[in-house]
């Protein structure tokens, strides 16, 4: 997230990542915090590129010798054209050319320590805030995988329709996503989780407090968790026999902040009957894979012909 103040013709980055997640909902009209990805790609061409130039600045401090290397995980069914974006941004904000990109399954995998060199099948679920991947890697490369826009944000969302339909109660996002953290689940808890959460009465227009439990949270995300679990199997379908029995050995990886979701593992077996399990570290695998191909480079290229 990105917060950015405008004047007549200028966009100023006033705070980016957490700090700007902070200020969501809680600004100013001067002030607009946006996503300038969304669903993993780009939706603000110019304010992607400003932040960009933030990170890289933070990075190489204010006087650079030397543009560096730049690695940037795109999910895998981009188009050419949305490839493009991300590389051109990259090079604007300071990046040395071309940038590097890489699929974010194939990161995901390398960042959780699947053994992607060998010629096994290995199967990671990344799950992220704009978009679900799954995909089975071999031989440094993607061998099938199969994309679906449903992530963390689409969660949230589910959350305050279910909010606002069951209790005519109005949250936002933020509070949305704390729910989810602080009870969220995909499968009912034995011992049930349940949390006071304050919004606007849709009716009346004043402020409200509501108890709400896991067990609604379940049935909120009902939907998104079952296009999660549909491209699970879509790739199950897609793999070829050979690789099929090393992921029933092995199992599945989960990755992402999503693999964070109580019982999602539950689910994802129960479903499939292939055993997932959550990566150590699941929200930073990706960037730890992507900093690793960094360093692998010519290995992987030879299997990824445009890294």
């Amino acid at each position: 997230m990105v917060a950015i103040s405008e004047d007549e013709n200028k966009t100023t980055i006033v705070e980016v990542g957490r700090a700007a997640k902070e200020m969501y909902g809680r600004t100013p009209e001067e002030i607009e915090v946006i996503r300038p990805l969304r669903d993993g790609v780009i939706a603000d061409y110019f304010v992607t590129q400003a932040m960009l130039e933030y990170f890289i600045g933070k990075v190489t401090g204010r006087f650079r010798l030397r543009k560096p290397v730049v690695m940037i995980s795109v999910p895998y069914g981009v188009t050419s054209v949305e490839r493009r974006a991300v590389k051109e941004a990259a090079v604007a904000a300071g990046a040395r050319p071309p940038a590097h990109l890489i699929p974010e399954p194939l990161a995901a995998a390398i960042g959780a320590g699947l053994p992607i060199g060998t010629p096994t099948g290995n199967m990671v679920v990344d799950l992220g805030g704009g978009s679900t991947e799954a995909a089975v890697c071999s031989m440094n490369g993607i061998v099938c995988a199969e994309s679906v826009r449903v992530g963390g944000v689409h969660l949230d969302e589910a959350i305050i329709a279910y909010v606002r339909k069951k209790y005519n109660l109005i949250i936002g996002e933020p509070t949305a996503e704390a729910i989810k953290i602080k009870i969220g689940a995909a499968m009912p808890l034995d011992d049930e989780l349940e949390m006071q959460v304050q919004g606007r009465d849709q009716i009346a227009g004043l402020p409200k407090t509501i108890t709400i439990r896991t067990s609604e949270v379940v049935e909120a995300l009902t939907e998104p968790l079952a296009a999660i679990v549909n491209v699970v199997r879509a790739v199950l379908a897609k793999t070829p026999p050979e690789l099929s029995s090393d992921i029933i050995d092995r199992g599945m990886a989960l990755t992402g902040g999503g693999a964070l979701l109580r019982e999602l593992d539950t689910l994802l077996t129960k479903e499939t009957s292939v055993p997932a399990y959550v990566a150590d570290n699941p929200i930073a695998c990706t960037v730890i894979g992507a900093g690793k191909a960094l360093a692998e480079l010519p290995i992987l290229q030879r299997s990824i012909p445009d890294l």
